[in-house]
């Protein structure tokens, strides 16, 4: 059984017999698996956090892609009845709905359109995400490093 240090170490001793005159007592000190001080619910809660500020960059992955397609599919004058091409039209216009008003849409010499509020959708989401993270770290701070010592080694 291991008895437990002042400074949080645990001492393990190792009794075999090699021969029946001669015992050999083997001691070591472990370190225990979660740092003094701070519980393994506080370095799961930590964990918890660092995976929803991945989320988050996650999901601004995924917006950011669907406006910069849209933006492209408009720029190069994509067929809007094509499959492919209503299909990144419907997933990203309630993205950029919002933002629609807010400059006109720049036609180009082969009838190809520019959408500004595009641009100014993907500056704003990306905003909006690194505020969010920037709050969250404001209520509970952590590092991607702090969780890798302690929550993902064990």
């Amino acid at each position: 059984m291991p008895d437990q240090l002042e400074n949080g170490t645990q001492q393990t001793t190792v009794v075999s017999e090699t021969s029946p005159a001669e015992v050999v007592r083997t001691t070591s000190q472990v370190q225990p698996q979660t740092p003094i001080g701070q519980p393994q619910k506080v370095l799961q809660k930590k964990k918890a956090i660092f995976r929803t500020h991945q989320i988050i960059w996650y999901i601004l992955g995924i917006v950011e892609f669907l406006l910069a397609f849209r933006m492209t599919l408009k720029a190069l004058g994509a067929n809007p009845s094509s499959g492919f091409t209503n299909l990144i039209y419907a997933l990203s216009d309630p993205l950029a709905l919002p933002f629609s008003g807010i400059f006109g849409v720049t036609a180009t010499n082969q009838g190809n359109f520019f959408e500004w509020s595009t641009i100014i959708a993907v500056i704003v989401y990306a905003l909006i995400a690194y505020a969010v993270i920037q709050l969250m770290q404001l209520v509970k701070p952590v590092s991607k490093e702090e969780v890798e010592q302690t929550v993902d080694s064990q």
